[in-house]
C-alpha cells in the first residue's frame, strides 16, 4: 500500500513537471530586480539522529524576493562549508549568496545539517569511514530539505516554490553533500564500511518522506566526491567552481584529512570531464592558482572570487529554467528500488565475490570500467555466484555494468 501511494505521488510530480514553465522575461533570474529580500529564519525542515545518538532538529533560513508576485519560483538550497565539523547556515558567505540569488527572483535557503563524527577508532589505514558517514548524513539532510520544498509546493504552497526546479549546492563539505544528492542514487555506490543501512539508506529519515529528492542541477564549490562513476548518463547538470591550488580539497584527485587517516577523493578537475564524457551539461570555472574556498575570504580578492562564483552560477542556471524541469516518474522510482547485485569483500585485495539477484535473467553480459570510463574487462557470467579476480588490475575504483541493470561499485586496494 505504501509503495502504491509513493508511486502515485511521484507520478503526479512527473506530470506536473511535464507542463512546467518558468518565466525568465523582464530580467528575472539574471538582474537584481528585487532590491529587498525577506528572510524567514529558523524554519524546521526535519529532524534526525546525530552520530552521538541524539535527535537534532534541522533548521533552515529561507530567502524570498520582497514584493514578488510570481506564483511558482525556482529554488536553490545551499549547504555551508566546515569539514562536517563546523560551520553554520548563517555563515557570511551563505547569507550573501542566498541574498544575491533571492534578489534575482529565486527562493533560496541556507540549511544546517548534522555535524560531527567519531575521532577515535578509525579502522581503515587508507580511508576515514567516519568522514564518509558524516557526508552521508549531510546528504540525507540536504535531501530532506529538497523534499521539504517539494512537499510545500504540492500542499500549503507557503513559499511558492516550483516543485520541478529545485537546485542543490554547497561549499566544500556542503558541496560533498550536494554532489551526493545529485549523483549518488544506488546503495551499490556506497562503500560497505559506511553501513548505509544502519544510517537509514540513501534517502535517510531526516523528514518529509514520500516526496522525491531529485534535483534540477548541482552546484559544487570547491567540492569532491569519492568516485566519479556515481555520475551517470542522464543525471542532473553540474556547475563546479574550484581553485587549482586547493590544498584542502584537491582540484583533480588525492587524499584529504591531515590529522585523520586520509580519504581519497576526486575533485572538479575529474568530475566535470566525467560529466562531459556522458553528455551531461556542465560548467567548470577554474580559479587558477587559487586555494580552498577563496570566495569566502573577507578580502578584496575574496569579493572578486565571490562575484565570479555568483556570475558563473547565474549564467549556468538561467538557461535550465527555460527547459522542462525535473521529471520524477514511477518508472524511475521502480528502477532505483530494483534488486542489486551484492559484492564482497569490497574493497578487496585479490578478488571480489559477486551474488546476482534471482530476478536477473540469465545469461548476462557485463563490462568492468575504470574511473575514466574505459572498459578494462568483459564478463559473460553463467552463474549467479561468481568471482571477479583482480589479476593485473591496478588499485582503484571500478564500475561493473550489467546490461539493463544498475552498476556495481568495485574497489581493489
Amino acid at each position: 500500500m505504501k509503495t502504491t501511494v509513493l508511486f502515485a505521488l511521484l507520478l503526479v510530480l512527473g506530470l506536473q513537471a511535464a507542463t512546467a514553465q518558468i518565466d525568465t522575461t523582464g530580467g528575472r533570474y539574471y538582474r537584481p530586480i528585487f532590491p529587498n529580500v525577506t528572510v524567514t529564519s529558523n524554519v524546521t525542515y526535519g529532524s534526525a539522529v546525530t552520530y552521538l545518538g541524539t535527535t537534532q532538529t534541522l533548521l533552515m533560513d529561507i530567502y524570498q524576493p520582497t514584493g514578488d508576485a510570481a506564483v511558482r519560483r525556482p529554488v536553490i538550497i545551499f549547504a555551508h562549508q566546515g569539514g562536517f565539523l563546523a560551520g553554520s547556515r548563517t555563515d557570511a558567505y551563505m547569507v550573501n549568496v542566498c541574498t544575491q540569488f533571492a534578489r534575482l527572483g529565486y527562493v533560496t535557503a541556507s540549511i544546517e545539517y548534522r555535524l560531527g563524527f567519531n575521532l577515535t577508532g578509525l579502522a581503515a589505514p587508507a580511508d576515514t569511514p567516519q568522514v564518509a558517514r558524516a557526508a552521508i548524513r549531510g546528504m540525507q539532510d540536504l535531501r530532506a530539505a529538497v523534499r521539504f520544498f517539494r512537499k510545500d509546493a504540492t500542499t500549503t504552497n507557503t513559499y511558492r516554490a516550483h516543485a520541478s526546479y529545485i537546485t542543490v549546492g554547497g561549499s566544500s563539505a556542503g558541496a560533498f553533500a550536494a554532489l551526493e544528492v545529485g549523483y549518488l542514487d544506488k546503495a551499490s555506490e556506497v562503500p560497505a564500511y559506511v553501513d548505509l543501512t544502519g544510517l537509514g539508506g540513501i534517502d535517510g529519515a531526516s523528514g518529509n518522506p514520500n516526496y522525491s529528492s531529485a534535483v534540477l542541477a548541482v552546484l559544487s564549490l570547491s567540492g569532491a566526491t569519492e568516485n566519479p562513476s556515481i555520475i551517470e548518463a542522464g543525471n542532473a547538470p553540474l556547475c563546479s567552481v574550484h581553485g587549482t591550488a586547493d590544498a584542502t580539497v584537491p582540484y583533480f584527485q588525492g587524499r584529504i584529512g591531515s590529522l585523520l587517516p586520509p580519504k581519497y577523493v576526486y575533485g572538479s578537475g575529474r568530475l566535470n570531464p566525467r560529466a562531459t564524457s556522458l553528455g551531461i551539461r556542465n560548467t567548470l570555472r577554474t580559479l587558477r592558482g587559487a586555494g580552498h574556498i577563496p570566495f569566502e575570504n573577507n578580502t578584496i580578492a575574496g569579493s572578486a572570487y565571490a562575484d565570479t562564483v555568483f556570475r558563473t552560477i547565474r549564467d549556468f542556471l538561467r538557461p535550465v529554467l527555460g527547459q522542462p524541469g525535473t521529471v520524477v516518474t514511477a518508472t524511475q522510482a521502480a528502477r532505483l528500488a530494483a534488486p542489486l547485485a551484492q559484492a564482497y569483500p569490497n574493497p578487496a585485495d585479490a578478488a571480489v565475490r559477486l551474488l546476482l539477484p534471482e530476478s536477473w535473467k540469465m545469461p548476462l553480459q557485463a563490462q568492468l570500467l575504470d574511473v575514466t570510463g574505459r572498459v578494462v574487462r568483459t564478463l559473460s557470467p553463467t552463474t549467479r555466484d561468481l568471482s571477479l579476480p583482480r589479476n593485473t588490475l591496478p588499485a582503484g575504483i571500478y564500475s561493473l555494468r550489467f546490461a539493463g541493470q544498475p552498476p556495481v561499485r568495485i574497489e581493489f586496494r
